[in-house]
Parts: structure tokens; sequence; C-alpha cells
């Protein structure tokens, strides 16, 4: 019977991922909540993982590997950033140790990109990264993560040569609730997803970004003149939105580039849309087994025996 060799954990902002994993790799138990840092920091970061060690009844030597928002400065104990360029194998190397716990608690580091032009960093992202392409991936590739900040990452033969932050997820938020389209999507989530509206709407930015808030205005008048659905519009505004990402993600890069999707659920099937409607050539990596990998290999550098 395989035995609790290490637990991992994926701290995001608003939520909490706990796996429990054995010796032979297998996932043993799994806890997961809303209380990502933004809770933590009222409730306290000990408490919150004690609560989860405890539902996956979490031997008291084993040790937790961490990554995400629990590392910021705001978080538990900040780890800090690795600069870009780096290799992948960097991050595995730059855990920091949680003080006054029982067990032993490391933080892995975020990335950063210092350019005064373009500067950007990422805190759980460089995770996922390492699992989906592990420290050793050959040739040049761009890799899409997507969520509320989507993050685009160009790797080149296991060096991460830069990176980009897309506010696709938040601004969707913002842009449905707290602007005129708010009253063009009333009732989209009671209708049948309008999946040639966001082809279309995919398409339109993708090819001309800098048409974007009139993009967005058309969820309106297409209303108003042509009798389009909430879903429909709803649909418009993801589309312009994700159409407008790619075209930036892509922008350096080129479309003839390797996509590596790194995500899962909804976002996996919106976005793999989007590619197939743009005729791009992508590859599919689970977003959960991605960081629980990245995690893997973080606790086998750090824990070897």
């Amino acid at each position: 019977m395989t035995t609790p060799r290490y637990i991992a954990v994926d701290w995001g902002t608003s939520s909490f991922r706990l796996w429990m994993i054995g010796s032979d790799g297998s996932v043993l138990g799994e806890s997961r909540s809303d209380e990502g840092m933004t809770t933590a920091a009222k409730i306290g970061f000990a408490e919150v993982l004690a609560k989860h060690l405890a539902e996956v009844g979490a031997p008291e030597a084993t040790p937790v590997i961490v990554c995400g928002m629990a590392g910021a400065k705001q978080g538990w104990v900040e780890a800090g950033y690795i600069d870009v360029p780096t290799s992948l194998s960097a991050i595995l190397t730059g855990a920091v140790s949680v003080p006054g716990q029982s067990r032993d608690v490391r933080i892995l580091p975020g990335l950063a990109q210092r350019s005064q032009a373009m500067p950007d960093v990422m805190r759980g992202e460089e995770t996922q990264l390492l699992g989906a392409l592990g420290a050793g991936s050959a040739g040049s590739q761009a890799v899409c993560m997507p969520g509320t900040h989507s993050k685009w990452v160009h790797v080149t033969d296991g060096n991460v040569t830069g990176f980009s932050s897309f506010m696709t997820g938040e601004l969707f938020d913002a842009v449905s609730k707290h602007t005129i389209l708010a009253h063009a999507v009333a009732g989209a989530d009671q209708q049948p997803a309008d999946t040639a509206a966001f082809q279309a709407a995919v398409k339109a930015a993708f090819e001309r970004p800098e048409m974007a808030t009139n993009l967005f205005f058309t969820a309106r008048s297409g209303q108003l003149l042509h009798g389009l659905t909430a879903a429909g519009a709803q649909a418009k505004i993801s589309g312009t939105l994700i159409g407008m990402e790619i075209a930036g993600g892509l922008s350096e890069a080129g479309r003839e580039v390797n996509i590596s999707l790194v995500a899962s659920g909804r976002l996996q099937g919106l976005y793999g849309t989007a590619f197939q409607t743009l005729s791009l050539s992508y590859t599919t990596i689970d977003a959960d087994i991605a960081v629980r990998r990245g995690l893997a290999a973080a606790a086998q550098a750090i824990w070897p025996n």
C-alpha cells in the first residue's frame, strides 16, 4: 500500500487546491476551496492549510510544497521572483521555507520580466509551465495559460525568454457587469451558447484588434438592429477579448509557432474553439495535471529520497 510522500498545494488569489501525493505518484487525497490568498490573509495561512491537511488525513511529518499567491508580498511568506530569461529548472531551486511550522513547508518563486517597456510577473503559472513542458523541453513554442490574467509564455529549449499577461478574464467580468453591455447579456446563461457569434468575434478581433472597442459595442447594436440574443452578445464579448489576446500573444512569435494550451474545463473548450477558428495548430495539456507535475518536480528536487 502506497504511503503519503508529500502534499502539493496550488494557492491562488481566490482559490485553494491541495493534493496528497503517494510514494508511487498517485493522488491519495484532494481538498479544494475558495480560500485563496485574499481569504487566507484574513483567516491565517497556517490555519487554512491545517484545515485542508486534516481533511485529507495528512500525516504530521509529510512535507508541503506550495506554488502561487501564498508566496506573494501580501501572502504567507514572500518567495520572490526569478528573472527571465531563465531556464525552467531554475524554479526548482528557488523554494523558500515557511518558518515556525511543525512540518517542512516550502513555497516556490514566481517569474519576473523586468523590462522597462513590458514589465510583467507571474505566480503559479511558472509551476504549470514546468509541469506542462518539463525542464528539458526542446524547440521553440508559445504556451497559452488562460485565466483571470491569461499568460502567454515563450520558451526555447527549456528557457523562458519572455512572457505577457492579458487581463482577459477580469475584463470580461468588468465589461459584462459594469458597462452598458450588462443589459445586452442579461439572461445569457439561461440560453444555449452561441458558438457562431463567438467564432465570428474571435476572427474579427484577431484580424483587427485595433477595432476592439467598436466590436464590443456591436454586442449592443446587434441586439437593437438584428435581434442578437443575450447569449450571442455574451459570445461576442468573450470572442472579442480572446481574439485580441491571441493576436497579442502571437504578435512576436508569429502564426507558425507551436502553441501549447494549458487549460481545463470551460476555458479549454473556449480557447480550443478559438484556435480552430483561426486555423492555428495547438496541443492541449490539462491545467490540473500540469501544476501537479510541476509541484512533483519541485518536491523531487527538494526531497529526493
